[in-house]
């Protein structure tokens, strides 16, 4: 039903983040896109398999007073917030997850402008708040391209594990969206993982 769709790092500054991903992986993140009225415009980097990263910050551009997603406006430096599950026809997803005892929200509407003056549209649920970041939202790109079909390639996902106090909750809440993913214990809810590239690997944590 569901697969790693993306992994999100946010950052208080996508430049930043951006330049110092690809100076330790040897990859230089593509410009995604900048998402309109949100505040926000992120960089992305393929791992080759139909996953990505996104570098999600704010955008430079736009004047607009909404609070940013993922805490944005908190962060002190480049965190991993959050992933996302790739799914087809969405609200059939949810029902069925909510079936089973996991309720992922309700899905919405969102779009972003890509670089080159086209618009990419997607539906998709919110993070769970209860669960730190480590039960991923869910995406349906519907019949817009994939944006790891077009971002900076070269990288590679080389490990991605998720920790919480409570491992046995978080395995049933992906398992309902079917995912299967190894959940560890730890005291708070951590996401890691390693990305590699020819220069060599980075580390990114929650």
């Amino acid at each position: 039903m569901a697969a790693i769709d993306h992994l999100v790092l946010a950052t208080p500054s996508l430049a930043d983040t951006t330049a110092s991903v690809a100076a330790a992986i040897g990859v230089e993140p593509s410009a995604g896109g900048r998402h309109v009225g949100v505040g926000t415009a992120n960089t992305l980097l393929s791992f080759g398999d139909g996953s990505y990263l996104e570098i999600i910050g704010p955008d430079p551009t736009q004047d607009v007073d909404a609070v940013k997603p993922f805490g944005i406006d908190e962060l002190s430096d480049a965190r991993l917030v959050t992933f996302a599950a790739r799914v087809d026809g969405i609200d059939e997803v949810i029902a069925a997850a909510r079936s089973r005892g996991h309720d992922p929200g309700d899905a919405r509407a969102m779009s972003r402008a890509t670089p080159d003056g086209g618009l990419l549209a997607w539906s998709l649920t919110a993070p769970p708040a209860w669960a730190g970041g480590v039960v991923p939202f869910l995406i349906d790109w519907g019949t817009t391209t994939h944006p790891s079909t077009t971002a900076a390639g070269g990288a590679s996902l080389s490990g991605f594990s998720v920790s919480h106090p409570e491992p046995a909750t978080i395995i049933a809440a992906l398992a309902a969206i079917g995912l299967d993913i190894p959940v560890t214990r730890a005291e708070a809810p951590a996401l890691s993982a390693v990305i590699a590239g020819p220069a060599g690997s980075m580390l990114l944590t929650s």
